[in-house]
């Protein structure tokens, strides 16, 4: 694909609210018969763990396993599931005024659209765990400071589009194995972190994007 960066972002008041309402009521009516049949209960469970992840799971984690940088841009609000697949972005920008929350708690559930592998990597476990535990909503800046949020900006999306201009216009190879590399090595050992750099980086020496990219620092 000739893609060379993703801006994310919702359409309407939010970037994303999270769990359907209409769907949820659906589950409560359900439950009273859901805890009366127990085999029922076992059976719904067995069927989750034949996949190693579920629908939900790989709508908001594919934007990490796309090859090209996703960048989002959120404003208004990202709850739940929405919070979720925008930490499964690349890269955040956020407006001022937007609000952050792991907030499945608040619905009796936990999160599980990936945030196994996506919050890990942007805060340490013990605020993950108050982010889980509570709920709590978070300001743009303080969703910054925890690491949820790379920008806050006044215009999120023409910050997004600005970035993804710039990415596009390096190396696509170059940013696609840059991608790879950190994707991968990020929580691996020395040895298989310097075994992946040196062999990405034998594929792009020489290569015509890079050959073209060396042209043009001296152009």
């Amino acid at each position: 694909t000739d893609v060379r960066a993703v801006v994310l972002s919702g359409n309407g008041p939010g970037f994303c609210a999270g769990l359907d309402m209409n769907s949820f009521q659906g589950m409560a009516d359900r439950a009273e018969t859901r805890s009366s049949d127990s085999q029922s209960g076992a059976d719904v469970s067995v069927e989750r763990t034949k996949t190693t992840e579920n629908h939900a799971q790989r709508a908001a984690y594919v934007w990490r396993r796309l090859p090209m940088p996703v960048i989002a841009a959120i404003h208004g609000v990202a709850y739940g599931g929405g919070c979720q697949i925008a930490l499964a972005t690349d890269i955040r920008f956020a407006e001022p005024s937007a609000k952050l929350s792991v907030l499945e708690i608040k619905w009796g559930l936990i999160p599980d659209m990936s945030i196994t592998q996506t919050l890990r990597q942007t805060v340490r476990m013990d605020i993950a765990k108050e982010l889980t535990f509570t709920g709590r909503i978070l300001s743009a800046q303080e969703a910054q400071e925890l690491g949820l949020v790379t920008h806050v900006t006044e215009n999120p999306r023409d910050a997004a589009f600005n970035l993804a201009r710039e990415i596009a216009g390096r190396s696509p190879t170059a940013v696609r194995a840059g991608k790879h590399l950190l994707e991968t090595t990020w929580h691996a050992d020395d040895e298989s972190g310097f075994e992946l750099e040196a062999k990405l980086q034998t594929g792009l020496i020489g290569s015509p994007n890079q050959v073209e990219a060396i042209k043009a620092n001296f152009e």
